[in-house]
C-alpha cells in the first residue's frame, strides 16, 4: 500500500467516507457479535483512539497489545487469550466479509470442532487460490505451494477453540496460516464453504473495490 499506511494503519485507511474499521465494527455488531478484542500492534495507538471502547458502534471493544516484537497473526491471536473465551470468531483486520456470521458460528458448534475454516471458490479471480477443498473437507491448505486442484480459498473467517494454541509458547511470533495448516494435517480443521465473495484494503485495487462496495451498500440502505 506504500505511503498509504506508512503513518497510519490499514484499519485506517478512508473506505465510504469514514476509517474502514467502523465499517467493520457496526457489521460486528449488526451480525450479533458484539464483544470485540483488537489485537493492534505498529500503529495501533492510532486505532485506538478512534476507536475507544467501541460503544458509538454498537461494540464492546478490548485491546491485545503485541509489545515489543511483532507477533505476526497467530502469535497475536495466543497472546490475546485471556481476552477470549473458550470459542471466538478470527477475521483479518483488513477484510470486509459480507455473510452471515451466526450460520458460521452454530455451523462449528454443532460440528463440536476445534477450528474452522471458512473457504470460498475463488478460482484465481480475487486472489491466489490455497485451499484443496471437496465434499465439505479441507484436503490441503498451502499459501506457498500452490496446486491446480487449489479452487478454493481461504475466506478471513476462523472459529478456533483456545486449546489448538495449548502447545504453543506464549510470545512466539508466528502466522495464523501455520496452525491452519498443521490442524488440516491432523485431520483437525472444519471447511464451511460461502457464496459472497469478500472484499479487502490490502492493496490499491482492493480499497478502490470496497469503497464502491460500501457506497453502494450505504446508499441502499439509506433509500430503504
Amino acid at each position: 500500500m506504500g505511503a498509504l499506511t506508512q503513518a497510519r494503519p490499514k484499519s485506517l485507511l478512508e473506505v465510504a467516507g469514514e476509517p474502514f474499521i467502523a465499517h467493520q465494527l457496526r457489521y460486528f455488531a449488526a451480525e450479533g457479535f458484539p464483544d470485540v478484542v483488537i489485537c493492534a500492534g505498529h500503529l495501533g495507538g492510532q486505532i485506538e483512539d478512534f476507536v475507544g471502547d467501541g460503544r458509538r458502534f454498537g461494540c464492546q471493544v478490548r485491546y491485545s497489545w503485541d509489545g515489543a516484537v511483532r507477533l505476526g497473526t497467530g502469535g497475536a491471536i495466543r497472546q490475546a487469550l485471556p481476552l477470549l473465551g473458550r470459542h471466538f470468531l478470527v477475521m483479518y483486520g483488513d477484510s470486509y466479509l459480507p455473510i452471515r456470521f451466526r450460520p458460521v458460528w452454530e455451523a462449528f458448534l454443532r460440528a463440536a470442532a476445534v477450528a474452522l475454516m471458512t473457504v470460498f471458490r475463488n478460482e484465481r479471480r480475487w486472489d491466489n487460490s490455497n485451499v484443496e477443498f471437496a465434499d465439505g473437507v479441507i484436503r490441503v491448505y498451502d499459501k506457498v505451494h500452490r496446486t491446480e486442484a487449489m479452487q478454493h480459498i481461504d475466506y478471513g473467517l476462523g472459529v478456533l477453540d483456545a486449546s489448538v494454541f495449548s502447545s504453543i509458547e506464549a510470545g512466539r511470533p508466528f502466522d495464523l496460516a501455520e496452525l491452519y495448516a498443521a490442524l488440516v494435517g491432523e485431520g483437525r480443521l472444519m471447511g464451511y464453504e460461502v457464496e459472497q465473495r469478500f472484499y479487502e484494503i490490502g492493496s490499491v485495487a482492493g480499497l478502490a473495490e470496497t469503497d464502491e462496495f460500501l457506497r453502494a451498500r450505504l446508499h441502499c440502505e439509506v433509500s430503504r
